[in-house]
């Protein structure tokens, strides 16, 4: 169910549609705040059809009401909650991380402590309850509550950290120092100060309460005198509940669990969308401008989803009757059965003038409203965006500006003095002064390996089939094969392993290619074979020549089985390159990703096209932006930055990619340069003879800093791999010796996959800059391609996966898609003649070809497998406004060249 490509999805124009559309922005956030302080009622969408005409037409009408909320970016606080969103969990849990990520920033301050930890807890529960097994116990629970509430940082995970983790040294005077005062102070006793507190937030009655009343919690579960502890009174709910989860699927008492799960999750998500209350000066209320709203896809009854969304409605309809105001506001779209309208008090029907009218009224009961099959049928009505006020600085600034008034006053006007006097710094540093632990990235993303990759090439496998459909109807369809690395098993090499964005870029075009092949003739619609070559592409090589076997014995008997050219290679290496020699000999024309050494190019690989510039480009405008860019941090509280005086060159030597781009900017930059070797598996067969070779990162951080201390106007240049880089920048850390100065850090694309993930949050001496192959889409001067791409991909990832997504501003998907639009505009051009070969296709990629794509302005000039000409390529700074692009070079948008821009873009003298 996909709204089709740069068309806004419109609101059905049934009856009284104008009411509606035109109140449902205002209700969301209005210009008075006072009418945020209501709960309105929940308002149940019902539509027609059957099929696959039903779910179109309830996409089209939950894209029109998610549209207003988000552009590129959440303009609210919104979740969106479809058919499976929560896999075989509870709806509630999916519901409260969506709306805790990408809340606008400085606006809704809206935190889940009530959530998390009923979140936690019942996790915990069903955990067991799947395996069969019996309840974990009041301190079990305990225990792996706050072991949860630590990993989500504050003052317990400092503390936390301050006792040593979750193995103390437990041998020695030390350990037993640690064991009989430390560890009590820093964990012990924090763990049961939280317990305590959670207990009377949640369970223990109000002692001042003239009526003695339980706490919500403690009302739910039936709390008794003498078990008013809360953890005890989860143990008890869960010593119950995991009995009736290990039933069958169909067992009535194994839904009333779920449903009882379920009432928990969702009261206390309410119980903490309460806080705060809007209105008012106190700066914390007065970042409630807009309401939090809910989008839940209700399937029809007996279809995968159903269980689950009715659920949640069910159980917000019992939770909103108890919950005092502010209210979220949810909207339903679907087919809910008649038990669940019964459930919810048997709305009547109403049309949308009377449910316009209800977005802005206080309390009501549940409003039902069906479509017309009619309006469906045709062009509908735009919702307008809404338009929240946000601010610029956090709540917590004005709070400490409020309560602190006259010594902020003070220290503000101190500040101006020194600043009239002195002046602002007369060499500001380029992309800002700030490191990046100021990034709005606060913690690591996680990642997940299996569920995102398996995802990724599950929707290849579903545009396959639709291939193959296509086929069967008579279209001509042939088959790429796409070389990735090895299916990524863990967080750490997933994080540092481009695959899983390249097949969602792949995933994204071979989609576009389908939809559009429906009606366009002269496409050709194409199969992709996802084949792994390896952990780090060692067995590329060995993959081709199978692939080429397979060729040339003709083992493939359906035409669309026929394979007509490769996509893939991200990494420069020298497997890789042996694995294009093998696919030219072929003739197996190759289009790249992201492999940038310009050797990958040599005179045997006529049948390879490269996608992003070369390393020596890169060399040369890194070169001369590091040369003539302030950068540097200037020492002794000089303020501002300087040029760089000196490189300090870290390399992999036996990494192709690292060798290459290490050689050029050695030679490319005017100041002297200073090479390290680092290879943590010892392999320094190419390292140049008379240069420092380290295998630990320990080494290598003493090694660079005693570069840094006897040459301060000096910059870190990384050409090695960005596993190596997190344990060198890991290594500094915890060093210390050379940290007190900011140190400037210039790297490649490969630095991308781990810059932007939080995973330097807390490195405040950290100033990175990096390359990358496409404009970031917070920049103004983006195109509106890349702006399309960047909508396209994010609503993929939300569609097919959970969590925040490590690589949304990573050129990695969009190299892929444009890279594959390459392959797919010569098959269109040569399987005009169904008796074309794969031959033909290098004729027709040797002709050259130019579009508009994802990472800007694509031209492949005729008559050479070169890189395109002005490929778009960008220097990015990470500070607190996240990825900053300082350079901007090449096509990013069309109409542009390289020659035409300044310098470090265009040779000095040239432009």
């Amino acid at each position: 169910m996909t709204v089709p490509l740069g068309v806004p999805a419109q609101f059905p124009d049934d009856t009284g549609a104008d009411t509606f559309v035109a109140q449902l922005p205002t209700a969301v956030a209005p210009a008075d705040r006072a009418y945020l302080s209501t709960k309105p009622p929940l308002f149940l969408l019902r539509v027609p059809g059957h099929g696959e005409e039903y779910d179109r037409r309830v996409r089209r009408v939950f894209e029109a009401l998610r549209q207003p909320l988000d552009d590129k970016g959440k303009l609210v606080q919104h979740a969106a909650l479809e058919a499976g969103a929560a896999g075989t969990g509870l709806l509630a849990a999916a519901a409260g991380e969506r709306l805790g990520y990408g809340i606008p920033r400085h606006m809704t301050p809206d935190c889940f402590p009530q959530f998390s930890l009923l979140r936690d807890v019942i996790a915990d529960v069903m955990g067991h309850g799947a395996r069969g097994g019996a309840a974990a116990g009041a301190k079990a629970l305990r225990d792996r509550a706050y072991a949860q509430r630590v990993q989500r940082g504050g003052l317990p995970a400092v503390l936390w950290r301050l006792g040593g983790g979750a193995n103390p040294p437990a041998e020695g005077l030390h350990g037993w120092l640690l064991g009989i005062l430390w560890t009590p102070l820093t964990q012990t006793f924090p763990r049961w100060w939280w317990a305590l507190r959670k207990t009377r937030e949640l369970v223990r009655p109000m002692r001042l309460s003239p009526f003695r009343r339980a706490r919500w919690l403690g009302a739910e579960l039936h709390a008794e005198r003498g078990k008013e502890n809360l953890f005890r009174v989860l143990d008890d709910m869960a010593q119950r509940q995991v009995l009736r989860l290990a039933l069958g699927d169909a067992h009535p008492q194994r839904e009333e669990s779920l449903q009882r799960l379920e009432d928990l999750l969702v009261r206390a998500l309410l119980e903490d969308l309460r806080v705060p209350q809007p209105g008012r000066l106190l700066p914390r209320r007065r970042r409630r401008t807009a309401r939090p709203v809910l989008l839940v896809e209700v399937p029809p009854e007996g279809t995968p989803g159903a269980e689950q969304a009715e659920r949640f409605l069910r159980a917000f309809h019992r939770a909103r009757a108890a919950v005092q105001p502010p209210g979220p506001l949810v909207i339903a779209v679907g087919r809910p059965s008649d038990a669940l309208l019964a459930e919810l008090g048997g709305p009547a029907e109403s049309n949308l003038t009377q449910a316009g009218i209800q977005l802005t009224q206080k309390d009501g009961s549940p409003v039902l409203v069906t479509f017309r099959d009619e309006p469906l049928t045709r062009h509908g009505l735009p919702i307008p965006q809404v338009n929240p006020k946000t601010f610029s600085t956090s709540w917590q600034t004005m709070t400490s500006l409020v309560t602190a008034g006259a010594v902020v006053s003070a220290a503000v006007l101190g500040v101006w003095v020194v600043g009239v006097v002195q002046g602002p710094p007369a060499h500001p540093c380029v992309g800002g002064d700030d490191s990046v632990a100021a990034s709005a990235q606060a913690e690591p993303v996680g990642v997940r390996p299996k569920e995102w990759y398996d995802a990724a090439t599950g929707a290849i496998r579903k545009e396959n089939k639709r291939a193959e459909a296509l086929a069967a109807a008579g279209s001509t369809v042939r088959t790429v094969v796409a070389f990735e690395s090895n299916r990524p098993t863990t967080e750490i090499n997933t994080r540092f392993d481009g695959s899983i964005p390249e097949l969602r870029g792949i995933a994204l075009w071979q989609r576009r290619l389908n939809d559009e092949a429906i009606s366009d003739d002269t496409r050709v619609p194409l199969r992709v074979e996802v084949r792994s070559a390896g952990e780090e592409f060692r067995d590329a090589e060995q993959e081709a020549r199978k692939l080429v076997a397979e060729q040339n014995a003709g083992s493939r008997r359906k035409p669309y089985e026929q394979v007509i050219g490769v996509l893939g290679y991200s990494q420069s290496r020298d497997e890789t390159r042996a694995a294009l020699k093998v696919l030219s000999a072929a003739g197996i024309p190759t289009v790249g990703t992201t492999a940038t050494a310009d050797e990958m190019l040599d005179g045997d690989n006529q049948s390879y096209w490269p996608f992003a510039p070369a390393n020596s480009t890169e060399s040369r405008i890194e070169a001369d932006f590091a040369s003539k860019s302030d950068i540097v941090a200037r020492r002794n509280g000089e303020g501002g930055c300087t040029t760089a005086a000196q490189a300090v060159i870290v390399q992999s030597p036996a990494d192709l990619y690292s060798r290459s781009l290490t050689g050029k900017f050695s030679h490319d930059f005017p100041g002297s340069s200073q090479v390290i070797n680092f290879a943590q598996n010892g392999d320094f067969r190419r390292a140049p003879a008379g240069t420092p070779r380290v295998s630990s990162a320990h080494d290598l951080a003493e090694t660079v800093c005693r570069a840094l201390k006897a040459q301060p106007d000096s910059m870190v240049f990384w050409s090695a791999r960005a596993r190596d880089f997190i344990a060198f920048i890991n290594a500094l850390n915890a060093q210390g010796t050379c940290i007190e100065d900011d140190i400037t850090v210039l790297g490649g694309n490969e630095l991308t996959m781990v810059a932007q993930t939080g995973s330097f949050s807390d490195k405040r001496w950290l100033r990175l800059y990096y390359s990358s192959h496409r404009m970031p889409v917070t920049d103004t001067r983006a195109s509106e391609k890349t702006r399309e791409f960047v909508e396209v991909y994010d609503r993929f990832v939300r569609d097919t996966t959970h969590g925040a997504d490590p690589w949304r501003q990573d050129g990695h998907a969009a190299v892929a898609y444009d890279a594959f639009h390459v392959l797919s505009r010569a098959a269109d051009v040569t399987y005009r003649d169904k008796h074309a070969d794969r031959r033909s296709m290098l004729t027709a990629l040797t002709s050259g070809m130019s579009f508009d794509g994802a990472t800007g302005y694509v031209s492949y000039q005729a008559g050479a497998n070169a890189a395109p000409a002005d490929k778009t390529f960008v220097l990015l700074r990470q500070g607190a406004e996240g990825a900053v692009s300082v350079v901007a070079c090449g096509a990013y948008r069309q109409g542009l060249t390289t020659q035409g821009q300044a310098p470090p873009c265009a040779a000095e003298g040239k432009h």
